[in-house]
């Protein structure tokens, strides 16, 4: 569900630039990608499920062992249907920087990377000079072109329908005892979507937004200014 704060200048502001940002035509000059994190809890079996047989259906305890907790970068481009999805021991900040590597390591003849993120600490360019150094981590920022979502507006970034694509097709009701195993399924997940080219059809638009919220485009634009 979705909780949208008050609907200031600088709120609008924010959600019209990530919405036009979606309303561009495709480009692979300049991908939209979006990125986004989320806590995954770890359990182990206590003891073996019993594998379905004829006239039998598979059954698993109850109990299970908490192994604690580990973190996935949702990381999407939306359009192209291309996916980045990994699993990470937390979400620190030299994690982030080693995603954001990888992400631009993926587009070496874009002009820019669009990078939709929501205003966490750790989504700013220090995390990566302090993980790589001023020049490398400079170097690698300015690859982007950053698109912050307002404050309480985490619904408008896409990577939150990768988690929860991965959370129901790739993780399920299955219990993830460490962060080896997550790591190969959310490596099985990007194969099989990349695959398909599984793209995500946004449809919420300025004009829907306009309509939705009450405000008018003249009141966007100022805004901006």
């Amino acid at each position: 569900m979705w909780c949208v704060a008050d609907l200031d200048a600088d709120y609008i502001a924010k959600m019209e630039d990530v919405l036009a940002l979606y309303e561009r035509p495709y480009t692979m000059k300049e991908p939209v990608v979006c990125l986004d994190e989320k806590a995954v809890s770890l359990h182990a079996e206590v003891r073996p499920p019993r594998p379905a047989r004829p006239g039998h259906l598979a059954k698993r305890d109850n109990e299970y062992r908490r192994c604690g907790t580990a973190n996935l970068f949702a990381v999407v481009e939306p359009k192209a249907g291309r996916h980045f999805t990994c699993a990470t021991p937390d979400r620190s900040a030299a994690q982030f920087a080693r995603v954001v590597q990888r992400v631009v390591a993926a587009y070496p003849g874009a002009r820019t990377i669009h990078l939709v993120v929501d205003n966490l600490t750790i989504h700013c360019e220090k995390s990566l000079t302090d993980a790589f150094g001023p020049f490398l981590g400079r170097r690698l920022w300015r690859r982007l072109t950053v698109h912050f979502t307002p404050k309480h507006g985490s619904w408008l970034n896409q990577a939150e329908i990768e988690l929860s694509l991965v959370s129901r097709a790739c993780l399920g009701r299955r219990r993830i005892p460490d962060l080896p195993h997550l790591r190969r399924e959310t490596r099985a997940w990007n194969t099989r979507a990349n695959r398909a080219k599984t793209c995500i059809r946004w449809q919420f638009t300025r004009r829907a937004a306009r309509i939705k919220f009450g405000y008018q485009e003249n009141v966007s634009k100022r805004s901006k200014t």
